[in-house]
């Protein structure tokens, strides 16, 4: 058994933040760093800014007193493990920006003690912690990766809203930079998390993440393809995909939606399309995905545009209210959500527009949307929503009440199958 008395956690977002209560929770002091004060502030006030993350769960980590949340990453001298769970977008040209990790491997660096462990659980492509991170902590610090200090990498498999898994639950994938490496960061999570599937090498626990999400944005885009086929026959693929999921083995169901949202499906297979480049392989299945997945949110818009056709209406002028801003179910998470698109296509249309989401009851800041930011959700009533000359289904909470939407909406586009079985008048839904 290795020292972990005290670990760092650095980003404390939707991955970071259940970690460190986890860790906590299993008895290891925690310091969570992250760049924006206003976090750290909630988090030591025992104040959750995230949906499924109950002020409860903080309060007691708060109150062992084995959670406290800082701006100060000096304070990383005084850990022995330093877990990265920041942010790994892409940019405008659609290649990875890691420099959020790189940032954090520059300030580990600086205050990196001998025999620390370093973890990255940002998902990223192969190479990027034995590699890139490791090239950052060993030029600050002048130590060696494998002697002086310990590197692994452990892919984050949060999913919010899930009731199902949790932190602790869900196996967790690790591989180092040597053998010494991986067995410290095996020891590390045994002590928190119930299951550990070691890999050889940080490369393969990178491979691992983007293969995983990769499975999901290939199956995802087949079903979308697959809805506008059976569209064209009048068949329902909402029913087949039911009827398909009867099978007790060769087959997983996927849903089809007006496009892909998260932090990880419409970003992490890019990270792999960018990194193969180098080695001159084009993936083509995974652009041809991204690229059904895509063209859903336009196929979302045209079906908006022919409900409102059947209503004598064009797109221009008329008040549209997209429901649900967040990127799934019942969760308050609305990075990379589809609903942007649809909010930008339909304004270029010329639509006056506005959104109602109880999960996100004004928009924040976002890396590519600011023109909607502090925009407010509309209030759910009656009269409220009989204002709209269409109402555009992006997002299926389960505390909305569909049924009081067709009482009082006479044109409702449906994207995420969330009428079915509520009776409608004629033309009143279109399903897209």
């Amino acid at each position: 058994m290795y020292e972990f008395n005290k670990i760092a956690i650095i980003g404390l977002g939707y991955v970071g933040l259940p970690l460190c209560i986890r860790f906590a929770e299993a008895g290891i002091s925690v310091i969570g760093l992250d760049v924006d004060v206003d976090k750290t502030v909630k988090i030591n006030d025992g104040k959750s800014y995230i949906n499924h993350i109950s002020e409860e769960h903080i309060k007691s980590a708060l109150e062992t007193g084995r959670l406290e949340a800082s701006t100060e990453f000096n304070r990383i001298s005084e850990v022995q493990v330093v877990i990265i769970c920041v942010p790994t977008p892409l940019n405008k040209h659609r290649e990875p920006d890691i420099s959020y990790v790189l940032d954090s491997g520059s300030q580990i660096g600086k205050f990196i003690t001998r025999n620390t462990l370093v973890v990255l659980e940002s998902t990223t492509y192969p190479g990027t912690t034995d590699t890139d991170l490791r090239t950052v902590i060993e030029t600050e610090s002048k130590f060696t990766a494998g002697k002086d200090f310990f590197l692994a990498y452990s892919p984050e498999r949060e999913d919010p809203g899930r009731k199902d898994h949790s932190v602790q639950t869900i196996p967790k994938v690790v591989g180092g930079y040597t053998e010494e490496c991986r067995n410290r960061c095996v020891d590390l999570y045994s002590r928190a998390l119930d299951k550990i599937f070691a890999v050889s090498t940080c490369r393969v626990a990178e491979a691992t993440k983007l293969t995983e999400n990769i499975f999901r944005s290939v199956n995802i885009a087949l079903v979308n393809e697959l809805k506008l086929v059976f569209q064209k026959m009048n068949i329902d693929i909402w029913e087949v995909i039911d009827a398909a999921s009867s099978k007790p083995f060769g087959y997983m169901p996927f849903y089809p939606g007006p496009g892909l949202g998260g932090h990880c499906i419409p970003i992490d297979p890019f990270y792999l399309t960018w990194k193969a480049r180098e080695y001159g392989m084009h993936t083509r299945f995974i652009e041809l995905a991204g690229e059904m997945n895509d063209s859903m949110m336009d196929h979302t818009v045209n079906k908006t545009a022919e409900a409102l056709n059947y209503k004598s209406k064009a797109v221009m002028g008329s008040r549209i209210l997209v429901l649900g801003l967040a990127y799934k179910s019942d969760v308050d998470d609305m990075r990379e959500s589809p609903s942007f698109g649809l909010l930008d296509r339909l304004r270029s249309r010329g639509a006056t527009l506005d959104y109602y989401d109880p999960y996100i009851p004004i928009i924040g800041k976002t890396r590519e949307h600011e023109i909607w930011q502090g925009m407010k959700s509309v209030y759910w009533n009656e009269e409220q929503i009989s204002s709209y000359d269409a109402v555009l289904i992006a997002t299926k909470h389960s505390c909305v009440d569909y049924k009081q939407l067709a009482e009082w909406c006479n044109c409702i586009i449906d994207s995420r199958n969330a009428m079915k079985g509520i009776a409608t008048q004629e033309n009143q839904v279109t399903t897209c």
